[in-house]
C-alpha cells in the first residue's frame, strides 16, 4: 500500500490531475489563436530514423510588430496545449506592451502531438523511448529555428520562453541549453531540484496550508485514514460508506485503494490551485479553496450523529464536495475516468527520467503513511514500460541547482505551492533570479492579472517584465554586434 500511494502521488498528480490536464473552459478570460502543425523529426540525436510527425501549435500575431516584437514561446507540458494557452494569461497581458508574438507548443506525445498516432501510448521501448525532457527541448529549438528561417519577420525577433510546472522545467532547460535559440525563460513553479529534494517535504507543504485554516482541518484528513481502512472491513461499512459519498458505484473491498489515491490526489490538487479567485484550471473551484474545503468540513451536518468515525467521513465528503461538485452539477461520486493520453505518458516519464520520491508518515503531514521504495517503484516501471528509471539522469543533463554557467532567468515560486520543495528558493547569480511569492498557489504569476491578486504577485509580475524587457534588450545588442564586418575589434585579445 505504501509503495502504491507514493507511486501515485509522483506519477499522476504532478502538476496536473489524476487523470491528465484536461481543457476547461476558463469564465475569466479565454484567447484566440491560430492552431497550426509542424514536420517534427521523431528523434534528434540518432541517426537511427528519418520519421517525422505532426507537432501542434498554437499562434497569435495580433499584437506583434515585425519589425522588432520579440517572440513570446511557451514550452508546452504534459497535455493539450490549448489548456497552457488559456491559462497562461500573463502571457497575453503583456503581449501588447511588448509588441510579442505568441507561440505555444504542444509537447510530444501529448493531446495531437503523437509520433507513432495511437502506438504511442502503448508499452513498447521503440515506440516510448523518444519521449524524454531532451527530445521536446530539441523540438521547440528544431521550431523556432525553421519557423525562423521560413519567415524572414521572425529572424530577428528575441525569443523569451515561458513555463508553468514542467512547463517551468522545460523553460529554464531551454535557455540552458539552447541560448542562442532562447534568449530568457520565466520558470513558474518549476521544480528543477525535486529529484534529491527531502521526500516528506511536499507533503508538509500541503498540510501546512490545510493547518493554516486551523489545525482540526488537517487533523480530520489525518485521522480519515484509518477511519476508511476500518470502516470498509465490513459490509455495512462499505453500504454506509457508499450513501454517505455518494458513489456512482457501490464501493467495494477492491475500491478502497483507489478511493484513497483519489482523496490523496483531491487534497493535494486544491493545495496546489488554492487561487484567491474562482478558476476551472483542473476542476470547478472557488477562491481560495482550501479555505472553503475547511470551512466545509467545520459545518458538516454531523450533529444527529454519534459515531466518530461517520462524523469524521460525513466532514471528508463535504471536504470533498468542494472539489468534485463544487457547481452542484455531479450527480453521484464518480471517481472512475477513462484512461488518457495525458495521464499514461505523463506515467512513462515519472518511470524514466521524472523520478521524484515522495514519502509520508502520517505525522508531520496529514497522509497516510507511505515510504518511499525506490526498489518496488522500479520494478512497478519495469512491469509497466518495460522501462528502468534513471533517477539521476535529470540532474545530469540539466544541473539541478548548479546553475552558476546559466543565465537570464527567473525561477518563481509561491509558498503555498506544495512544488516549492524542489523549487529554486534562491537567487543564484544576477541573471538567475529566485522570486518569492509568500501567498502564491502553483505559477499564480503566469496566470492572468486579476483583482482579487494578492499584491506579492503584482510585484512579481512587474520584476519578471524589467527582466523580459533587459533580455530582449541584449538580445537585440547581441545580434547587432553578431552582424557587424567580419575581423578582430578593440575587444578582441590579440597574442602573436
Amino acid at each position: 500500500m505504501s509503495v502504491v500511494l507514493a507511486t501515485f502521488l509522483v506519477v499522476v498528480c504532478l502538476f496536473g490531475s489524476c487523470f491528465s490536464l484536461k481543457y476547461h473552459s476558463p469564465s475569466e478570460k479565454t484567447y484566440s489563436y491560430e492552431t497550426k502543425y509542424f514536420d517534427q523529426r521523431i528523434d534528434h540525436f540518432s541517426l537511427t530514423t528519418d520519421g517525422f510527425f505532426k507537432q501542434k501549435y498554437l499562434i497569435n500575431d495580433t499584437y506583434w510588430d515585425r519589425r522588432s516584437g520579440p517572440i513570446f514561446f511557451y514550452t508546452g507540458n504534459e497535455g493539450d496545449i490549448e489548456a497552457f494557452a488559456q491559462n497562461s494569461g500573463f502571457m497575453w497581458d503583456i503581449a501588447p506592451q511588448f509588441r510579442a508574438l505568441l507561440i505555444f507548443a504542444e509537447h510530444r506525445y501529448y493531446g495531437e502531438s503523437l509520433p507513432f498516432g495511437k502506438d504511442s501510448t502503448k508499452p513498447d521501448p521503440s515506440k516510448n523511448g523518444y519521449l524524454t525532457s531532451e527530445q521536446a527541448l530539441a523540438d521547440f529549438a528544431y521550431l523556432i529555428q525553421s519557423l525562423k528561417k521560413e519567415n524572414p519577420s521572425y529572424a530577428k525577433s528575441a525569443v523569451i520562453a515561458f513555463g508553468g510546472s514542467y512547463g517551468g522545467m522545460l523553460a529554464a532547460w531551454f535557455r540552458i541549453k539552447f541560448p542562442h535559440i532562447c534568449d530568457g525563460a520565466i520558470a513558474a513553479s518549476a521544480p528543477v531540484a525535486q529529484f534529491d529534494a527531502p521526500c516528506n517535504a511536499f507533503g508538509r507543504i500541503v498540510t501546512a496550508d490545510y493547518a493554516l485554516q486551523g489545525k482540526g482541518c488537517a487533523n480530520t484528513i489525518r485521522d480519515s485514514w484509518d477511519i476508511i481502512t476500518n470502516m470498509s472491513a465490513t459490509d455495512d461499512g462499505l453500504k454506509w460508506m457508499s450513501e454517505q459519498f455518494r458513489f456512482c458505484k457501490p464501493l467495494t473491498k477492491n475500491d478502497v485503494t483507489a478511493f484513497k489515491g483519489y482523496l490523496n490526489e483531491l487534497w493535494t490538487n486544491v493545495a496546489m490551485m488554492d487561487y484567491p479567485y474562482s478558476t476551472t484550471f483542473l476542476m470547478p473551484l472557488p477562491g481560495n479553496p482550501v479555505k472553503q474545503i475547511c470551512k466545509s468540513m467545520m459545518y458538516a451536518d454531523t450533529f444527529a450523529e454519534n459515531d466518530t468515525r461517520k462524523i469524521n467521513l460525513k466532514q471528508i465528503f463535504a471536504g470533498a464536495s468542494v472539489y468534485f461538485n463544487h457547481t452542484g452539477d455531479a450527480k453521484c461520486f464518480d471517481m472512475g475516468t477513462a484512461d488518457d493520453i495525458g495521464s499514461s505518458m505523463w506515467d512513462y516519464q515519472a518511470c524514466t527520467e521524472m523520478v521524484m520520491p515522495f514519502c509520508f508518515d502520517g505525522k508531520a503531514d496529514m497522509f497516510e503513511k507511505a515510504d518511499w521504495n525506490y526498489t518496488a517503484f522500479a520494478e512497478t516501471c519495469k512491469n509497466k514500460w518495460k522501462v528502468t528509471p534513471r533517477p539521476q539522469m535529470a540532474n545530469l543533463m540539466y544541473g539541478e541547482k548548479k546553475l552558476h554557467g546559466a543565465s537570464n532567468i527567473i525561477f518563481s515560486n509561491g509558498l503555498l505551492d506544495p512544488w516549492a520543495s524542489g523549487g529554486i528558493l534562491k537567487s543564484i547569480s544576477r541573471s538567475v533570479v529566485s522570486i518569492i511569492i509568500p501567498r502564491g498557489a502553483h505559477h499564480l504569476d503566469l496566470r492572468a492579472s486579476h483583482p482579487d491578486d494578492p499584491q506579492g504577485v503584482i510585484k512579481a509580475r512587474n520584476i519578471e517584465k524589467k527582466y523580459i524587457n533587459q533580455w530582449i534588450t541584449q538580445a537585440d545588442r547581441d545580434k547587432d554586434e553578431d552582424n557587424q564586418a567580419w575581423g578582430p575589434d578593440d575587444k578582441s585579445i590579440i597574442v602573436g
